[in-house]
C-alpha cells in the first residue's frame, strides 16, 4: 500500500462533526477519534511543526483515513466510543478493567435480615448500597458493621439449620436470631440503624442513638445504655475519620496525573457524604496526551461501557474540551441530569486536592517501580545476550498431586509486568498421572500451535519451571513448530529447594548458571515462576474439588437426574447406594433389572 496523500484527502474533507480512523499497513486501525470538525481536527495531525515524537510515528504509519459524519458532537463520543470497544486501536488509551463494582446488600424479604456482599445484576428484594471501588472495601465496612449493629451475616442455609449459637455470637459480633436469642423487634431496630448509616444519615442516626441510651439509663437499663454508648463512640470515629463535613449527595473525582510517559487516574468515590474508597488505573499512553486529553478518553470507557453506575456529579481536575457533550451522553446513559465540574469550592475542593496527590504519589511509585522492571530486564537482556529488550516472556508450570487433577499454567510478563488478560490454563488427560514431561508437552503444543495460527503473540523467553528433562521437552515442541526464535530458559531448584539458589539452563546449549542472589535478572526470574507456580496451584485445586465434589452416581449410562435423585432419597447417601444389591435397586420406581444390575456393575467395577 502507497504512502497515504493527506493533501487530496483534506481538501475534500467536510467541517461536519464525526469520527476518522486511522489505518496503517494491511488495513490495521491504529487509531479512532473524535472532533467537532473533522477538517480542522484531522488536519493538525499533518501540519508542518508543533507535533510530538510520538503522534510523528502515528502519523508516518498511517496509509488510510476513514471518516463517519454524525448529526452532532455527542453521536461522535458515543460512536467513537464503541469504535473503541470492539476494536481496541493500539494508539488510542485502554481501559482495562471493566469488572462491575460490589455492593452491600440489606435484604428485606426475611424475618432477620442479612448483609451480605453483592455483585452483578439487582434482582433480589432489598436494599443496595455503594457501589464500592472493591471487594475488600466491602469486607472492611462488613466487619464495621458487624462490630457496631451485629446484624448477621452468614448464608441463610447456615442460618436455618443452627441449633446453638455459632463462634460470632461467642465473640459479641451477632445477636443470635438463628436461636432466638433476641427478639424481632431488637433485631429490626439494628437492621434500620444499619441502613440508615449506609444511606449516609449518619447525624440523623446519632440523635436517635443518643435518645434511646437516655432512654436506656432513665430506665436503669445500663447495660442496654453502654451497647448504645459504644455505638455512638463507634460511630463518631468514623464520621471524624471521613472528613466530609459540608458535602452531600453522589459525586465521583477523577483525579489524574501525567509523567514520564505513564498516567494515573485515581477516582475517588462518594456517596451518600461518605467517601467509600478509591481506585487507580494506569492507562499506557502511545501519544504525548495531557490531563485533559487522557480524561477525554478515560471518561466515556469508564462510564459507558456498561455496569458502572454514573452518580449525578462527576470532578475532574482536568476539564476535557468535550466535557459538554460528555456530560449530554453520560445524561443520557444515566436518565437524568450529569454534570462534569471542575472548579469546586469547600469539601469537594478537599476532597480533589487529595485525589490530586494520591495521583501524583502513585504514579511516582509506578514509576519508580517501572524503572526497577527496566534494570531488571536490562540484566536479563545482558545474561542471555539478546539483541534487545524482551518485551515478553511466558512461564509453564505443571501442578497435580500425586497425578490427580493435572494443570499446566502459562503466565505472562511485558515490560510492565504481569500481563493477566494473556494468562492460560490447560487442563491435562490422557498422560499417565505424575508424567510432567507428557503434561509439559501437551501443554506447549496446545499453547504455541494457537500462536503459530496467529491467535495471540509469541514470546521472547519461555522460562520452565523445572530441569534438564523439561527444558529438552520445550525444545523438542518448538522444533517441531518450528519456532526457533524463542528463547528458552529452564529455572531449576537448587538442593535446598530455597529461593536464591536457582540453576538457570539454556535451551539452546544446555549451559547451565547459577546467579547471585541479589540479581535483578534473577529477582525477576523468581517473580515470574512464582507466579506461574501460584497460577498452577489455583487451578489444580479448583480442579480437583470439583472432581471430588462430583458424585459417583454421575456417569452411570441410563441414570439421569430424576433416578439419581430417587436413588438418594431412597438409600440416604451415595454410599447407601453402593451398600445396596441388585434386589434392592430394582424396588426403586424407574429401574428395571437390568438397569440395576448396569448400576450395581458400575459401584463395584464390574465388567468395566
Amino acid at each position: 500500500m502507497t504512502d497515504f496523500d493527506a493533501e487530496s484527502f483534506l481538501k475534500q474533507l467536510t467541517t461536519r462533526p464525526g469520527v476518522y480512523q486511522m489505518y496503517g499497513a494491511d488495513a490495521e486501525l491504529l487509531y479512532v477519534g473524535k472532533a467537532r470538525n473533522l477538517k480542522a481536527r484531522v488536519s493538525s495531525y499533518f501540519r508542518a511543526s508543533g507535533l510530538t515524537t510520538k503522534t510523528m510515528a502515528l502519523v508516518a504509519r498511517i496509509r488510510d483515513i476513514q471518516v463517519t459524519v454524525t448529526s452532532t458532537e455527542v453521536d461522535a463520543l458515543l460512536l467513537e466510543h464503541n469504535l473503541i470497544k470492539s476494536h481496541r486501536p493500539p494508539y488510542n488509551i485502554l481501559l482495562r478493567d471493566d469488572k462491575s463494582y460490589p455492593y452491600i446488600y440489606l435484604s428485606t424479604d426475611d424475618e432477620f435480615p442479612r448483609l451480605s456482599l453483592h455483585r452483578g445484576r439487582k434482582r433480589r428484594k432489598g436494599s443496595y448500597f455503594g457501589p464500592y471501588p472493591s471487594a475488600s472495601s466491602v469486607r472492611e465496612s462488613l466487619h464495621f458493621l458487624q462490630k457496631v449493629f451485629r446484624v448477621r451475616q452468614c448464608e441463610d442455609s447456615f442460618f436455618r439449620n443452627r441449633s446453638r449459637p455459632c463462634l460470632q455470637h461467642q465473640i459479641d459480633r451477632c445477636t443470635a436470631p438463628c436461636v432466638n436469642l433476641v427478639s424481632a423487634e431488637a433485631y429490626a431496630e439494628q437492621v434500620q440503624n444499619t441502613a440508615l448509616f449506609l444511606g449516609g444519615k449518619s447525624q440523623e442516626l446519632l440523635v436517635r442513638l443518643a435518645d434511646d441510651m437516655e432512654q436506656a439509663a432513665a430506665a436503669l437499663e445500663y447495660e442496654k445504655a453502654a451497647v448504645y454508648r459504644d455505638q455512638i463512640s463507634q460511630l463518631q470515629h468514623v464520621q471524624a475519620s471521613q472528613g466530609i463535613e459540608g458535602a452531600s449527595g453522589e459525586l465521583d473525582i477523577l483525579a489524574v496525573a501525567v509523567d514520564g510517559g505513564r498516567a494515573c487516574v485515581q477516582v475517588l468515590f462518594v456517596r451518600n457524604a461518605q467517601v467509600l474508597g478509591s481506585k487507580t488505573w494506569y492507562p499506557p499512553l502511545k501519544l504525548d496526551e495531557t490531563g485533559a486529553e487522557v480524561l477525554a478518553a478515560f471518561l466515556p470507557q469508564f462510564y459507558l461501557a456498561g455496569g458502572r453506575p454514573i452518580p449525578g456529579e462527576i470532578i475532574v481536575t482536568d476539564l476535557p474540551d468535550d466535557s459538554e457533550a460528555l456530560a449530554a451522553a453520560l445524561t443520557h446513559q444515566a436518565g437524568r441530569r450529569v454534570r462534569i465540574r471542575a472548579n469546586v469550592r469547600d469539601a469537594r475542593a478537599r476532597w480533589m486536592q487529595l485525589a490530586r496527590q494520591t495521583a501524583e504519589t502513585n504514579l511516582q511509585s509506578h514509576l519508580a517501580g517501572r524503572q526497577s522492571t527496566l534494570e531488571r530486564l536490562q540484566a536479563i537482556q545482558e545474561l542471555l545476550d539478546l539483541p534487545a529488550l524482551p518485551e515478553r516472556m511466558e512461564c509453564f508450570d505443571i501442578s497435580h498431586s500425586s497425578g490427580e487433577a493435572t494443570v499446566a499454567s502459562c503466565v505472562v510478563f511485558d515490560q510492565n509486568g504481569p500481563r493477566k488478560s494473556d494468562y492460560r490454563r490447560f487442563n491435562i488427560d490422557d498422560i499417565t498421572g505424575g508424567d510432567d514431561y507428557a503434561a509439559m508437552q501437551q501443554a506447549l503444543e496446545r499453547r504455541y500451535r494457537r500462536l503459530k495460527d496467529g491467535e495471540g503473540s509469541l514470546p521472547d523467553i519461555l522460562f520452565i519451571d523445572g530441569g534438564k528433562g523439561q527444558v529438552a521437552q520445550a525444545m523438542q515442541v518448538l522444533e517441531a513448530l518450528q519456532l526457533n526464535s524463542i528463547e528458552v530458559v529452564g529455572v531449576a531448584k537448587g538442593v535446598t529447594r530455597k529461593a536464591g539458589f536457582e540453576t538457570l539452563i539454556r535451551g539452546d546449549t544446555g549451559r547451565e548458571t547459577r546467579l547471585r542472589g541479589d540479581s535483578p535478572a534473577l529477582h525477576l526470574i523468581q517473580s515470574i515462576r512464582d507466579e506461574a507456580h501460584r497460577f498452577a496451584i489455583t487451578g489444580h485445586r479448583a480442579r480437583r474439588d470439583k472432581a471430588r465434589q462430583r458424585s459417583s452416581l454421575e456417569g452411570i449410562p441410563g441414570v439421569g437426574a430424576k433416578r439419581r435423585r430417587e436413588l438418594l432419597r431412597h438409600f440416604g447417601s451415595a454410599s447407601g447406594v453402593a451398600n445396596a444389591n441388585v434386589d434392592e435397586l430394582k424396588k426403586i420406581n424407574g429401574i428395571s433389572a437390568t438397569l440395576a444390575q448396569q448400576i450395581y456393575d458400575h459401584l463395584h467395577g464390574s465388567g468395566q
